[in-house]
């Protein structure tokens, strides 16, 4: 029977018909719900970047958070976004970094690799606000003051296992003969790691690092709860400092429209920030894997 004549044999066969009728229904329906969803989404964007863009100027990145009527930007919180972030970032990573080595290629199937890879997955899940409870519970409460160190403690604690659950998946791609074969050339076991699966895979962890930014440049609640809010200019890292997601949920829920206008501005700031590591992670991780 050649191929046309199976398919009108097919179109005959009434399990045929009905399974094309489900198949067509359901690429239908998903198709739909992507639009509805997009739809949204785009309606999201179109708001945000149209009052973002309105609330843009040079004032936003020189002035700091002004009282209610008068004129100012967000430099306070923007540095203090950069600071908290970048210490949260230094202190995720190396943390990250070698506990998915472990992970990778000393504990495999070890009760301790299975107990931290159960606790990661915990993390991975946990909301925001229990880890900025607890960072608030055994040290804000403790030293009794709100520090942007406690929001960098915050945010790594969120970080880490992201950088983690990376490196470790990145790791466990590398074949086995690649190993091997430089063990076999008489190198330690530290340089092999270090000089051959880590080097393989280093975009992979890049890019695990970026999304783990990414993913703490927008946290809110943890920060509620550890570096607070500063109205000044502080780089005292012991005491409360500015940030843009608390800024932006005070200057949101306030009833003056300058500081609406201040709060769109900087939910467009961290957006596009977001969205250019994620673009910067994709990247670095596409090149990788086409050398």
């Amino acid at each position: 029977m050649n191929a046309p004549a199976a398919d009108v044999a097919g179109a005959r066969n009434p399990v045929y018909r009905r399974r094309v009728l489900v198949n067509r229904f359901n690429l239908v329906m998903s198709l739909a719900t992507m639009a509805f969803g997009m739809a949204f989404l785009l309606w999201i964007l179109w708001v945000l970047f149209a009052n973002g863009f309105a609330a843009l100027s040079l004032t936003m990145f020189t002035q700091s958070t002004p009282p209610p009527g008068s004129a100012g930007g967000l430099s306070n919180a923007i540095f203090g976004s950069l600071a908290i972030v970048a210490v949260a970032t230094l202190v995720a990573t190396p943390v990250g970094v070698l506990a998915g080595i472990y992970l990778a290629e000393y504990g495999r199937g070890g009760w301790l690799a299975r107990s931290t890879r159960f606790m990661n997955d915990i993390l991975l899940s946990a909301p925001s606000i229990v880890i900025g409870l607890f960072v608030y519970t055994v040290y804000v409460a403790q030293v009794e003051h709100f520090s942007g160190w406690a929001g960098s403690a915050a945010l790594a604690l969120i970080a880490i296992p992201v950088v983690v659950r990376t490196t470790e998946n990145m790791l466990q791609l590398v074949p086995a003969s690649l190993r091997e074969a430089a063990v076999a050339l008489g190198a330690p076991m530290w340089k092999v790691i270090l000089m051959v699966t880590l080097r393989a895979v280093r975009g992979g962890v890049i890019t695990g690092v970026l999304l783990a930014v990414a993913r703490i440049s927008g946290e809110t609640a943890p920060l509620l709860f550890t570096a607070l809010n500063n109205q000044f200019f502080s780089a005292d890292m012991n005491g409360p400092m500015a940030n843009l997601p608390v800024v932006i949920f005070q200057f949101a829920l306030s009833p003056f429209d300058d500081w609406r206008v201040l709060a769109w501005g900087g939910a467009l700031l961290i957006t596009l920030t977001v969205l250019l590591l994620n673009i910067l992670a994709r990247s670095v991780f596409r090149q990788n894997a086409v050398r």
